[in-house]
């Protein structure tokens, strides 16, 4: 079994997800199966089927969450170099060609989301960015070309 590796924020987030998944959602779906066999013949009873699969892909990603917990290991930052990028850290770049400046911070593949500016360590940027420094030129190759960062800053959250 290959370890997960998280961020004290990462486990946080994935353990609270279980959780209101245990204690909520799971005892919903329970209630709307049994509202369903209410209708009668289970055989043509459409809203018991679906509260079936909803409850099946419910407990998959309970069950899911549970293994990533269980093979989860948290990463000790004070054990982690803080001049350079590693798991953890939140980078300032300045993209090369057009000036602008972006921030990243690096995250394992479980807690990687776009949209928060956490990318994985095993995405092209991410692998660019391990083990720099400020000051470092970076270069990533993505599907769209080769970006070019300058490494401004590197801090810990």
């Amino acid at each position: 079994m290959d370890r997960v590796y998280l961020t004290k924020q990462g486990y946080k987030k994935i353990r609270t997800e279980l959780l209101r998944l245990q204690n909520e959602d799971r005892p919903k779906a329970i209630a709307a199966i049994k509202r369903a066999r209410e209708f009668g013949d289970l055989s043509e009873n459409a809203e018991y089927h679906a509260s079936k699969e909803r409850q099946a892909f419910l407990e998959k990603k309970i069950a899911g969450l549970q293994d990533k917990l269980m093979r989860s290991e948290i990463i000790d930052e004070t054990q982690i170099d803080q001049d350079k990028a590693y798991l953890g850290a939140t980078v300032t770049l300045e993209d090369k060609k057009s000036g602008k400046e972006i921030q990243y911070t690096l995250v394992s593949t479980e807690e990687a989301d776009f949209e928060e500016n956490k990318i994985s360590t095993q995405s092209p940027i991410g692998k660019a960015l391990l083990g720099k420094e400020v000051g470092d030129i970076v270069e990533a190759q993505v599907p769209v070309g080769i970006l070019t960062y300058k490494i401004l800053e590197i801090s810990r959250t």
